[in-house]
């Protein structure tokens, strides 16, 4: 990868900077393109700061033979050809360093993929030397440009410099960089790693650790000097520090007696108070994990907070072997979290359970019944249950910590009145959008009461251009419609029309079929469209084994579409309509994946097109594919294939299949990026919440996809028993792609399958694809 080096202590020198050479060489030899920019002097303790005013100007440093202060700076730079190694030096900071490094030299090596700031001579653990850090400073500026980065400090006992344990340090760095960087945890902005300078580190611990807060406690950090006293440099002064050993106090201060006696004053912290900060601290922070022997990995916020949600406790690096032959989720240490797990649903409920416990290792969460339960507040916690039962309040006060299986406003996608107005929307924007060629016009509306129908069709004008053309036409030969009440589901409601006389006898029927309506009645209540009454079934003759009755309280909006009339039909199949079930994954704000193992759900009756008899558009069996209106899943006549299958298990030709895959994925990226861009009220994306959707498709005669619906919470019932490793894999990949990554940082994120490039299915469980990747700017 192309790496970025910085530092805070200039260029290689014995005095100041002894690390910087042996490290890059390092990286070097590791195949890695490796780009200098760093300051022309030492500028430690000044933090992510830049010079106000100050004109930056570079010179071009050379280095020479390693460990020797022999590299040549020059005025100029090298000519385009030369071969000879140089680097950048500049009279600003590290984070000066960075910005230069990244928007103005090497442009023609290609984008940066890491900044690594160090490594600096000297710790860089706990507060205390973070806060003042030029290394860290100048990841942190790497940080805040949304660039991966790393500050590095090597803990030193001695300044004999060993060039053996400055080799070994330069080693393990590279691993861990290489690590972190395929590895990079969820909420993290940079690492600030430290490594002690001993013996056989490579093999030592390292432990991913919190930065340690702690406090100057014995007062003043500056030392009183005469006013005559020759003023010291900053070079000097840091030798100084560095000579008076990381762990003694300054020089007391002096007793004045006078106020305002003109003195001089030289910074000399007393380390001693950070020395004793780390004795009296719990393990688990950077000072413990050195003073122990340990290396130490602290992911950061680009605010100088760590991270609360890392996992404390050993980072083993793979060995050379584990590294070729291994997935890097399997080298991760997961700290526990709090899973509650209440689905409502028998049949997903096991599911759930299962694909976090083959996907988690047993140690890294635990059951609970209750956000009660929880240790603290901000405990990471894992909530999957029922919407209604989904602690949202406690979701949004804890963004970092805090995940949960659904999204709270999402009715952009899921009532259909409001899809319609997303697709609408979006393609009067975007009108080469291929959602045309995916969702067919829709026209909704209101209605409280059947006779008020007219003035609800008002603007409907392709209804009635529609009506108008099907004056004179024989059923069989007329533009079918199907209407859809917006806040139905399982199939409730559905009707087909194909005249406005059709139309209003299917009003008029749900209004008598309303116990409001009854004569007899004592009620002087006028009977609506939505009372709380459950109508009896009217669709088909004789009645389906379950109906498609509807709860009246659901009907105010409805849509009204084309019916689609030619649906892809299989003889191996008996002709029967079927839709597509595909399994979308939405995580954050934004990643959409759809499941690669589509469902196709049959109809239990042969298909006639509505109109081809004097019931035919009457009878759902035929219409409707829905499996909850029909026999339980897989369950059917005899040597009849059963009621839902697989997309890859359906005999067609590989290239249909990949056609369809192709589209669905196409089309679903579009629908979830449509809704997000131009319904950002009624589809608000959290970055700490995922949802699965189920999306209906149908298939027609010519191989295109037409979408009919996006399902919150879908009915994964439906798919049968025979199918149910399907929605163990969809929640395993649910497990891998969102939950590993956002508590673990280790997701392993889906295949990622370029839109528009379907694939052949691999295995009978299937994988999610990523068919999209926005940021919405929401964290």
């Amino acid at each position: 990868m192309h790496i970025l080096i910085v530092n805070d202590d200039g260029p290689p020198s014995n005095q100041s900077s002894p690390y910087i050479h042996s490290f890059i060489k390092t990286l070097q030899t590791a195949g890695h393109i490796v780009s200098v920019v760093l300051p022309h002097e030492q500028k430690s303790w000044i933090g992510k700061a830049h010079f106000v005013g100050q004109l930056t100007k570079p010179t071009y440093f050379r280095p020479g033979t390693l460990h020797k202060d022999d590299g040549q700076i020059y005025e100029k730079p090298l000519a385009r050809e030369a071969d000879e190694e140089e680097w950048v030096l500049v009279n600003g900071t590290p984070a000066t360093c960075t910005q230069l490094g990244l928007y103005h030299f090497f442009q023609d090596r290609g984008p940066v993929d890491l900044v690594v700031s160090g490594p600096n001579y000297g710790r860089n653990s706990t507060a205390l030397f973070s806060l003042s850090s030029g290394t860290i400073g100048g990841a942190m500026e790497a940080a805040v440009c949304r660039k991966k980065a790393i500050a590095i400090s090597y803990a030193f006992y001695s300044r004999d410099h060993d060039p053996s344990l400055i080799a070994a340090a330069s080693r393990l760095s590279a691993k861990l960089i290489e690590h972190l960087y395929n590895n990079w945890g969820q909420d993290v902005d940079l690492y600030s790693i430290n490594v002690p300078l001993v013996e056989g580190i490579e093999h030592h611990k390292v432990m991913y650790t919190n930065a340690l807060q702690n406090y100057w406690s014995s007062g003043t950090s500056f030392q009183e000097v005469e006013a005559n006293e020759n003023n010291v440099t900053a070079n000097s002064q840091e030798k100084e520090i560095r000579e008076g050993g990381e762990t003694t106090d300054g020089r007391e201060s002096r007793m004045m007696n006078t106020r305002h006696k003109h003195r001089h004053f030289k910074w000399t912290p007393k380390f001693s108070d950070i020395q004793k900060s780390i004795e009296d601290s719990p393990p688990g922070n950077d000072g413990w994990a050195i003073k122990e022997g340990y290396s130490s990995v602290t992911p950061l916020k680009a605010n100088f907070m760590h991270v609360p949600s890392i996992s404390l406790g050993e980072l083993k690096l793979p060995s050379s072997h584990e590294l070729c032959s291994s997935s890097p989720v399997k080298q991760v240490q997961h700290p526990k979290i709090y899973a509650l797990i209440n689905y409502e649903d028998d049949y997903v409920q096991p599911l759930i359970l299962q694909a976090l416990k083959s996907q988690l290792p047993p140690s890294s969460y635990i059951l609970i019944n209750s956000l009660s339960e929880l240790p603290s507040p901000s405990s990471p916690i894992l909530q999957i249950t029922s919407y209604e039962t989904i602690d949202f309040e406690h979701l949004l006060a804890h963004p970092l910590t805090s995940l949960a299986n659904s999204y709270i406003i999402r009715k952009a996608l899921i009532r259909k009145h409001y899809l319609a107005h997303t697709v609408s929307s979006w393609l009067s924007k975007h009108p080469d959008s291929p959602l045309k060629d995916h969702v067919k016009p829709t026209l909704d509306f209101e209605l409280d009461y059947a006779e008020f129908l007219d003035e609800a069709l008002l603007e409907a004008y392709e209804l009635h251009e529609s009506f108008a053309r099907n004056e004179d036409k024989e059923p069989q030969d007329r533009e079918w419609w199907i209407l859809k009440p917006s806040m139905s589901d399982r199939g409730q409601g559905i009707r087909l029309f194909s005249t406005e006389e059709e139309l209003r006898h299917i009003f008029e029927e749900w209004e008598a079929d309303s116990p409001n309506s009854d004569s007899d009645s004592e009620s002087t209540e006028r009977p609506t469209l939505h009372s709380s009454a459950t109508t009896s079934p009217s669709l088909s003759t004789p009645p389906p084994p379950q109906n498609t009755a509807i709860i009246t309280s659901q009907l105010r909006h409805f849509i009204a579409q084309p019916y689609i009339p030619n649906p892809l039909l299989l003889p191996t199949h008996q002709n029967r309509k079927f839709h597509l079930r595909t399994y979308a994954l939405a995580h954050g704000a934004l990643k959409i994946y759809t499941h690669s193992q589509s469902l196709a759900l049959f109809a239990p009756t042969p298909y006639t097109p509505p109109g081809q008899t004097p019931t035919s558009h009457l009878n759902p069996l035929i219409h409707l594919t829905n499996t909850c209106l029909h026999f339980p899943p897989n369950q059917h006549q005899h040597n009849s294939p059963p009621l839902v299958q697989t997309l890859h298990t359906l005999p067609l030709p590989p290239s249909l299949k990949n056609s369809i895959t192709s589209q669905l994925h196409t089309a679903t990226g579009t629908i979830f990026l449509a809704a997000a861009r131009t319904q950002s009220i009624h589809f608000q994306a959290l970055p700490n919440a995922f949802e699965v959707f189920g999306l209906d498709w149908l298939v027609d005669a010519a191989g295109r996809v037409w979408l009919l619906e996006v399902n919150a919470f879908p009915d994964f019932g439906q798919t049968g028993a025979g199918l149910r490793g399907v929605v163990g894999a969809v929640w395993e990949g649910v497990v891998r792609v969102v939950v590993q990554g956002f508590f673990f940082g280790v997701g392993v994120g889906g295949r990622v399958g370029e839109v528009g490039g379907g694939e052949e299915v691999e295995g009978e469980r299937g994988e999610f694809v990523k068919v999209l990747d926005v940021d919405l700017g929401r964290g």
